[in-house]
């Protein structure tokens, strides 16, 4: 059963279109906010939401006025300073977990933008898929943990899922060139990271400030990590089988490490379709929330003058996770969730210097291993979904210790 959609047809919504973005000082949300502010007339930001920094987000409150904000997880005094600091605007505060569901939900919002890291992310993804909106999805987890849900869901209330990431929304932008069933393959392609050129034993013992020292692209420290073990690459491999129907032998990796071609489909007739651009999210956010329309946008351009040579290599069993990424797709279930979250705690580890850059991925395929031989659940719930999620994490402590 294919749980894809096709590409929306020209969108009959009225303008303005009303936005709420979900972790909006983070990365993604940050350039967010600067498209919305580009965009001007006719997008309106009706809701801001972050997890604990209310100072980031009294100042794009402030630039912005929008009708609410929120903090998912602040510590006692941040509501008060973001009160205070708002008090004269007529901006509603609210906080907790749940503020983030209420706002995916708000009858004033069309569009909310899903760009909350972590698995935190995944419960206001569902609540605005049962609310029928037009989800701009750049938090990876709602598709890797829970696609099984999501995307049924999705279709069952007319929502629309328009992915953010760079690479997904390459494939999007390119199928408006042929239908899913003429797609012979996908191919997403990965800047490789900073250890690309690097012998397997010296990337092992890599250390967090040469792991954060991304070439290409300006992101946050987990989605940096996660790019330098190419994890960030399985994690898309899981996206890509969710947002276009596509089974595990129909979807490649192609390392380039010029970031210039964002991904590309080869149909059944031979033809290669790709879409091409500076390594700039704000690209892929604007078409997320402007689509099926293109209009003037605020990323850099492409100079052709500029671009010496574009370079291709195989990925050669050189970068171990991306194999895990595939063994979700055909395992399906819990797996998602389990390496998922495992990746998450080991990510984190590292950061922290508890384990080596190479310990990474080893401990996750060990717990995805152990969670395969005892615990999997094919046809899981979201209860399942996010008790696998805890399991993974205490695994890999264990694993750890």
């Amino acid at each position: 059963m294919q749980h894809h959609q096709k590409p929306p047809a020209r969108s009959g919504r009225q303008l303005p279109r009303r936005v709420a973005v979900l972790g909006s000082t983070g990365s993604i949300g940050c350039n967010t906010v600067e498209v919305l502010e580009h965009l001007g007339s006719g997008y309106e930001i009706t809701g801001l939401a972050a997890a604990q920094s209310w100072e980031k987000l009294s100042q794009q409150a402030l630039r912005t006025h929008p009708k609410v904000v929120a903090l998912s997880h602040p510590t006692q005094d941040a509501v008060a300073h973001l009160r205070r600091t708002l008090a004269h605007k007529s901006i509603a505060v609210e906080q907790g977990a749940a503020a983030l569901d209420h706002m995916a939900q708000r009858d004033d919002v069309d569009v909310v933008v899903a760009a909350v890291v972590g698995a935190a992310g995944l419960s206001p993804v569902l609540r605005a898929a049962e609310a029928g909106k037009w989800i701009a999805l750049a938090n990876k987890e709602a598709l890797v943990v829970a696609g099984c849900l999501v995307m049924p869901l999705a279709q069952k209330h007319g929502a629309q899922i328009l992915p953010i990431d760079s690479e997904h929304s390459a494939i999007f932008q390119s199928l408006r060139s042929g239908q899913t069933s003429e797609i012979r393959r996908i191919i997403l392609t990965a800047s490789g990271g900073p250890f690309r050129t690097w012998p397997a034993e010296k990337t092992a013992g890599a250390t967090v400030a040469e792991a954060l020292n991304h070439p290409n692209w300006n992101m946050g420290p987990k989605i940096t990590i996660d790019s330098a073990t190419l994890m960030n690459k399985a994690l898309e491999i899981i996206e890509a089988h969710w947002l276009f129907g596509l089974p595990a032998d129909r979807i490649e990796v192609l390392i380039h490490p010029q970031s210039i071609i964002h991904s590309m489909i080869e149909f059944v007739d031979g033809s290669i379709i790709a879409q091409l651009g500076t390594p700039d999210m704000r690209t892929a956010i604007q078409y997320a929330i402007t689509h099926p329309a293109r209009v003037a946008g605020c990323s850099t351009r492409l100079d052709w003058s500029k671009i010496k040579e574009m370079t291709f290599e195989e990925p050669k069993g050189r970068f171990p996770a991306l194999e895990l990424g595939f063994e979700v797709i055909r395992r399906g279930g819990t797996s998602g969730a389990v390496v998922n979250a495992a990746n998450e705690k080991a990510n984190e580890l590292f950061r922290a210097g508890k384990i080596t850059f190479g310990q990474i991925v080893a401990t996750s395929q060990k717990v995805l291993q152990r969670h395969l031989s005892d615990g999997f659940i094919a046809q899981p719930t979201l209860t399942n979904l996010l008790a696998a999620d805890q399991w993974a994490r205490h695994t890999v402590l264990e694993i750890i210790q």
